[in-house]
């Protein structure tokens, strides 16, 4: 596809990326593969550390990585398994990962592009924040030792600090078509893009592969923007989040005016900070698959304080998300709508503008919709999913045909229902 994006220097933003011709909602912008990814340590077992697919036939290729096909990923794997063996049973952390891989294509491909283009903000970090830098280039050190004996390998300047600070500051979090982390990866190009609160841009994946889409109508020359950070977050704690991570001060309209914050914090505020408190645990759970504790205790919370909390207060429906989780991995297919239809208002509030986490919403209570066969509303349900997938993830997207496979399933079906009424 010709080029639709170019690198300019955005005023007090350094660099960015616009449209170099105007853009309908909807329209693919750009489409790319990493100069480097790995699988999320979470997901080590579960995804294919080639094509980041996941399934029931992946093989074991050691103890740690599974392979469809592991002929296609050796000269990669090769060289992690050295150090995977040698730190056995510890697994280095996903920076420390991704960091060696870059290294390894660097000192095979002799590709320097941005690298050392990237911000470290090594200079903006809190002495804590450097320490634990430090920590990890230690683990770094001792994956590549086999690899990269001293660091003249690589481009001058690029010491193991600086470079785990640049993955920690410039890599994506690489997700399925549900939003659901994979991996992550260096997107070089990508990484140019400057954030805003209600952005004009949307980056997806289909396995490695990112597509970057317009979620409204762009001018030529406009900047390109995307969310570096969840919408469902007040004001305060977006910013306190970005500035940790990315090491500036979000001005954006959606920041100066907070104009979503009173309902984001409606309701009773001691209520809703027990509410907040809450949430951390409960993730912790989350990731544990502890389900049956994480709906007792959702249940229990929400019981307590959801009389005086509303469920677009974001702590609420944080906990309504949890309970409609746990509903779905423990088969309680009914609890499980209950608890998903309540989060579909919240949802349409907080992302009115095209968004992803939007559509797999509604395509999560669609789906719930159709297993109790309630399919009038898992139509509409459905419906309103795909409007959103066409121009989030595009028309050729497997979530995206999978959806549009189901309407017409739910089309052909409500015809056949009415035929025989006829009769």
């Amino acid at each position: 596809m010709a080029l639709r994006v170019e690198r300019f220097i955005a005023r007090g933003k350094g660099n960015g990326l616009r449209a170099v011709g105007s853009a309908a909602t909807g329209e693919l912008l750009y489409t790319g593969s990493p100069l480097a990814c790995c699988v999320s340590k979470n997901c080590l077992s579960s995804a294919c550390h080639n094509c980041f697919a996941s399934g029931s036939w992946l093989l074991w290729s050691c103890s740690l990585m599974r392979y469809f096909i592991q002929k296609q990923a050796w000269l990669e794997h090769k060289r992690e398994c050295k150090y995977f063996k040698s730190l056995q049973p510890r697994v280095p952390p996903d920076s420390v990962r991704l960091a060696a891989r870059i290294i390894f294509t660097l000192v095979s491909s002799q590709d320097l592009y941005s690298i050392m283009q990237h911000e470290s903000h090594l200079e903006d970090m809190s002495k804590e924040k450097t320490e634990g830098l430090a920590q990890l280039a230690s683990i770094l050190q001792l994956c590549v030792a086999e690899e990269a004996r001293d660091w003249s390998l690589l481009p001058p300047g690029l010491d193991p600090i600086g470079l785990i600070a640049r993955v920690t500051c410039n890599c994506f979090t690489i997700s399925d078509g549900e939003l659901q982390e994979i991996g992550v990866g260096l997107y070089p190009s990508m990484s140019l893009l400057n954030h805003n609160c209600r952005p004009n841009c949307v980056m997806l994946f289909e396995g490695k592969t990112i597509y970057l889409r317009a979620i409204r109508d762009i001018q030529a020359q406009e900047e390109l923007t995307i969310s570096y950070t969840d919408a469902l977050f007040p004001r305060a704690e977006r910013c306190r989040r970005l500035q940790e991570q990315y090491h500036f001060l979000c001005v954006c309209q959606h920041c100066s005016t907070a104009e979503q914050d009173a309902d984001m914090l409606a309701g009773d505020e001691e209520a809703w900070i027990s509410l907040k408190d809450a949430v951390p645990r409960l993730e912790s759970l989350q990731l544990e698959q502890k389900w049956d504790q994480i709906l007792t205790e959702c249940q229990a919370l929400v019981g307590r304080h959801g009389g005086a909390v509303p469920d677009r207060n974001v702590y609420l429906l944080r906990l309504l998300d949890l309970a409609l989780d746990a509903c779905i991995s423990l088969g309680q297919f009914e609890r499980a709508l209950l608890w998903g239809r309540r989060t579909l208002e919240p949802y349409e509030l907080y992302y009115s503008d095209p968004h992803p986490a939007r559509a797999v919403q509604l395509m999560r209570v669609g789906k719930l919709q159709r297993c109790l066969g309630r399919v009038d509303e898992a139509l509409e349900t459905f419906r309103q999913a795909y409007d959103i997938m066409k121009v989030t993830h595009g028309s050729d997207h497997t979530l995206t045909n999978e959806l549009r496979g189901s309407l017409e399933e739910f089309r052909a079906e409500l015809n056949c229902t009415a035929a025989r009424k006829r009769r």
